[in-house]
């Protein structure tokens, strides 16, 4: 099945754009296309994954609009072809 990305910030960057497909199995969860995303864009690796391959705290995993680590099963919540998945890294700045 497919699945669509969003990435935003400099991630995008890192996958060449912000929006990015990949092939999951029927019965997928979000991590498993949390790793097709990093495998098929090696550059995010690094943004998402801490050393022990665990995502970032600060990295947020969303689908359908809710962050799966508040919500559901966390990386383990299945997922849909009609599901919107989206990765979100720290935003800073803003100063007055």
């Amino acid at each position: 099945m497919e699945l669509e990305w969003k990435l935003f910030a400099d991630l995008k960057e890192y996958a060449g754009g912000g929006h990015v497909t990949v092939d999951v199995d029927e019965d997928a969860t979000v991590g498993d296309a949390l790793a097709a995303l990093v495998a098929g864009n090696p550059g995010l690796e690094g943004r998402v994954f801490d050393e022990d391959g665990t995502v970032y705290d600060h990295v947020n995993v969303l689908r359908n609009g809710e962050n799966v680590e508040t919500s559901g099963e966390g990386l383990e919540s299945t997922v849909s072809a009609r599901d919107e998945l989206a990765l979100f890294p720290p935003v800073s700045g803003g100063g007055v």
